[in-house]
């Protein structure tokens, strides 16, 4: 008797299952549809991005040789492009090259590449604000003082890993103007600051007790 109940039991709830899908099929094929779209949507996106970020590595990679080789005007033109490609790798990269070996040099230029990248590229959080002080570790030469401040607020105004090598970077270049006691007072911020660089913080402590010490 048990057994019976039981079979009839499994029959019925084959025969709802059974009916549910051909009461709903309509709908199911339409979600596999969606489910199986989204999948070939994510793959063939991931393909691009990768196959797009190969193209800018060898467009770097190219206007680094040309650059070796001599063809200065060609390898400045590809770095820029590179750079407006907004790759969270490559143009940071291209964009230091163009720095670093003089490249562009005219002020407004270079400052107005940092914006693209800092702004547009959708770098994380950390590597902007590298990005950011090395902006004003460029600008630091030239810049007025509410300049480099602006710059740098977004990190002095953070708990950013950058924030003691922002600090150092004010303190010394108030020491460098002779305003000797705004760079104290930010040497002396290094000193209690919680997530100071080790290396930072004792150099600050080393700048404080050699040329602040009465």
């Amino acid at each position: 008797m048990d057994e019976e109940i039981a079979i009839i039991d499994a029959q019925s709830r084959n025969e709802k299952i059974k009916n549910f899908f051909i009461n709903n099929k309509k709908k199911i094929i339409i979600i596999i549809s969606v489910i199986f779209i989204s999948i070939i949507a994510y793959f063939s996106y991931e393909a691009f991005v990768n196959n797009n970020k190969i193209k800018i590595a060898e467009k770097y990679n190219k206007a680094k040789i040309n650059f070796i080789n001599g063809d200065k005007e060609i390898a400045k033109n590809s770095l820029m492009e590179v750079i407006k490609k907004k790759d969270k790798t490559y143009s940071i990269l291209a964009l230091y090259f163009l720095i670093d070996n003089d490249l562009v040099v005219n002020e407004k230029d270079v400052n107005q590449l940092f914006d693209l990248v800092i702004n547009k590229s959708g770098i994380k959080k950390e590597i902007k604000n590298l990005v950011i002080f090395k902006k004003a570790l460029f600008n630091s030469d030239f810049a007025s003082e509410n300049d480099l401040i602006e710059i740098l607020n977004p990190i002095i105004n953070s708990e950013s890993i950058w924030k003691s090598h922002a600090l150092y970077l004010m303190a010394e270049y108030f020491y460098f103007k002779n305003e000797r006691q705004k760079s104290k007072e930010f040497f002396n911020e290094i000193l209690i600051l919680k997530n100071s660089n080790l290396n930072i913080k004792t150099e600050a402590q080393k700048r404080l007790n050699r040329d602040f010490s009465e």
